[in-house]
């Protein structure tokens, strides 16, 4: 049996890594075509765009990954039930349910990666390849993106951001103010920061240090107003996307947007939707068993693939868009980053209930 179970696993595991190949390549392909407008801005160039398209891989197998565990599974599956290996493995006395588990099993996998994928890999990458693009198509000789964050002159100050947002919230903001002697006068530490009319930063938790004839004087403040160091096309072009961030980032980010009274949906979409996308994985891993062993066991292999692919299109676009529907119906996030999820999960279980 156990013989069985790592063979169903295996091919199972197969077929949905060569599926995610040929999509992530064709996406890819996609992507340095769209990259290829940007070329010649600045210093930006094809090798610039090369990089930009692999530091962005893993958010694509990551938004991949439940409709290539749903044609994974309707490919190995199908085909192991036109060769006859269901049919055999059912007369040896495993049963359908078994069966389903063991893919279920194995799909856990695919769902761990997920995690892993939105959590780890994606943030980084993602971040690394924004700070890539926006650094070559700058031609700001003041700004000078470093690992973390960027560094803005502005006269005798240099100001450290750590983060951007696109909303015009940045985080982690470090200020040194020189004389004309090149002494330091000051240093401001804020948590974060928000950009008003594009004027003007407020400054939020606020750390303030005065040296002044050697004595260093210390003080907290709420909130501190300041001239604005960036322009709005800079803030668009050093901000970062919400799937971009990490889960700590979101949930700080989240609470400086709400404290600033900004709306905050987007990010809480973004946290949620990195429990969402492991539960679509398993989701589709469960309905492309219903292809296999439901009212289309009896049609070819080919018939299956069809439409399953078209299924799997569908609720690809459907979960790319649902963002869009939950912020224009002004929905909850917890709602809209699962509402993919429930849709997959209904579906599913109306088909497996006619195979059990």
């Amino acid at each position: 049996m156990r013989i069985l179970d790592l063979y169903i696993g295996r091919t199972f595991l197969i077929y949905c890594l060569l599926i995610m190949l040929v999509l992530a390549v064709l996406l890819s392909l996609f992507e340095l075509i769209a990259q290829l407008d940007d070329v010649g801005k600045g210093s930006y160039r094809l090798p610039d765009a090369l990089l930009f398209v692999l530091l962005t891989i893993p958010k694509r197998i990551l938004d991949l990954l439940p409709i290539t565990t749903l044609l994974g599974g309707i490919v190995a599956m199908g085909t192991m039930a036109d060769h006859g290996e269901i049919v055999g493995m059912e007369a040896a006395g495993i049963s359908v349910p078994r069966i389903c588990a063991t893919v279920f099993v194995t799909s856990m996998l695919l769902m761990l990666t997920a995690g892993l994928l939105a959590e780890m890999v994606v943030p980084a990458m993602e971040q690394q390849a924004r700070k890539s693009h926006a650094l070559a198509i700058s031609s700001d000789e003041g700004i000078d993106l470093s690992r973390e964050g960027f560094w803005v002159r502005r006269g005798n100050s240099y100001i450290h951001v750590e983060k951007m947002l696109r909303e015009g919230v940045a985080a982690g903001l470090d200020i040194f103010r020189f004389d004309d002697r090149k002494q330091l006068r000051t240093y401001t530490h804020a948590k974060n920061a928000v950009l008003q009319d594009n004027r003007q930063w407020m400054l939020h938790d606020v750390t303030q240090r005065t040296i002044d004839d050697g004595e260093i004087t210390t003080r907290q403040l709420p909130t501190l107003a300041m001239d604005s160091f960036l322009r709005a096309d800079q803030v668009s072009v050093l901000g970062l996307p919400p799937y971009s961030l990490s889960t700590s980032d979101l949930i700080r980010y989240i609470e400086a947007l709400k404290e600033s009274g900004q709306d905050a949906d987007p990010y809480a979409i973004a946290l949620w939707r990195k429990i969402s996308v492991p539960l679509a994985t398993g989701a589709m891993a469960l309905l492309a068993l219903s292809f296999v062993f439901g009212p289309t066991r009896s049609i070819s292999a080919g018939y299956r693939i069809t439409i399953g692919s078209l299924v799997g299109i569908v609720l690809y676009f459907v979960d790319q868009m649902s963002v869009q529907w939950g912020l224009l119906l002004n929905m909850s996030p917890v709602v809209t980053a699962m509402l993919p999820v429930l849709l997959i999960s209904g579906i599913t279980l109306v088909r497996l209930r006619k195979v059990f």
